[in-house]
């Protein structure tokens, strides 16, 4: 009787706890986000456009289309955010509040496609006190921003070397490849992290100092500190850094 009564209560929590996982992707912009990137990533398409040879360019469209298919993406990071959230609800109150949407908006202007074309050549220095930036240090030390950007910037430039594998089987052995992929992803957290704590001040410079101590209390709690990396998991799935597109679509 008590099997019976645990599987009658997990059928019913399972569709709210869907639910709550749908509601959360949408609130925090993973939508308006993978948008971007395919924005960022079509910028780089045309790029390699008159650098590359046209069948090689034509492979890495293809490529692209396919890695990339948003559908995909957001299957891919919907499953292993499952996996590593158990529960979204403390994720999905903060950022229904008023400061998780203003906080949401903030990341979604730095990442559309005319704010990255406009710093280009970098962000501009800001100032901040002395309260400011050490509550932005916590939030650097809170996010994995580093991580993250590692990966989309791996990511757009995978796909070439993607492309390329897939005219010349072999041309990277798995071990090889791996090796320099690591090699990539490390200096890229490194530069990443020289510039972090002027990003998230430029990034959230709307926010007031309460405001982004708040922001900074929810990333460092447990509940913060478990969405934050289940989000990094889903980031990392659905970019599949280091996957052959091949193994993507079987």
């Amino acid at each position: 009787m008590r099997r019976l009564f645990l599987l009658l209560m997990l059928f019913c929590t399972l569709p709210a706890w869907a639910d709550n996982l749908d509601d959360l992707f949408k609130i925090a912009g993973w939508p308006e986000q993978r948008a971007h990137f395919n924005d960022a990533l079509n910028a780089a398409q045309e790029r390699y456009r008159d650098n590359l040879p046209p069948a090689v360019y034509q492979a890495l469209v293809n490529n692209s289309s396919q890695r990339f298919a948003p559908e995909a993406m957001d299957r891919r990071a919907k499953q292993q955010m499952r996996k590593n959230l158990p529960d979204p609800v403390p994720a999905l109150t903060f950022f229904q509040s008023p400061l998780g949407h203003k906080i949401v908006a903030a990341e979604l202007l730095a990442t559309r496609r005319d704010q990255l074309a406009k710093h280009a050549k970098g962000l501009p220095r800001i100032e901040g006190s002395a309260t400011r930036q050490l509550l932005i240090n916590h939030l650097s030390n809170a996010l994995p921003a580093r991580e993250a950007g590692a990966e989309v910037s791996l990511a757009i430039a995978g796909v070439a070397a993607d492309s390329l594998s897939s005219m010349i089987p072999g041309l990277l052995g798995g071990g090889q490849a791996q090796g320099m992929l690591n090699g990539q992803r490390q200096r890229l957290m490194e530069q990443i992290a020289g510039e972090l704590d002027n990003t998230l001040l430029y990034v959230y410079r709307d926010l007031s100092d309460p405001e982004l101590e708040e922001f900074v209390t929810f990333a460092e709690s447990p509940e913060g500190k478990t969405y934050y990396q289940a989000a990094l998991a889903a980031i990392r799935a659905g970019l599949a850094v280091g996957q052959s597109t091949s193994s993507l679509i079987q």
